[in-house]
């Protein structure tokens, strides 16, 4: 294997291992928020909003994280 092809398999595992912390990350988000709104119904606003926050972030950073693989492919 040359340089090239080495890159864009590291660029496609460490896109793939972003995709999949997001995944785990968002999963844990859900579970702990639906547990949250199901021991304290009132609260559903609050809670929502706050996942969604927390959701946009981490969504956020996976982006960057699969931005910089593929500028690391393309180098």
């Amino acid at each position: 294997m040359n340089s090239i092809a080495l890159g864009y398999l590291s660029a496609g595992l460490g896109a793939g291992l972003a995709v999949i912390g997001v995944g785990l990350g968002i999963g844990k988000l859900a579970a702990a928020a639906m547990e949250g709104s199901a021991r304290q119904p009132s609260a559903i606003g609050e809670i929502r909003t706050s996942m969604i926050i927390a959701a946009a972030l981490i969504e956020g950073a996976t982006l960057f994280a699969i931005v910089v693989c593929l500028l690391l492919a393309i180098k």
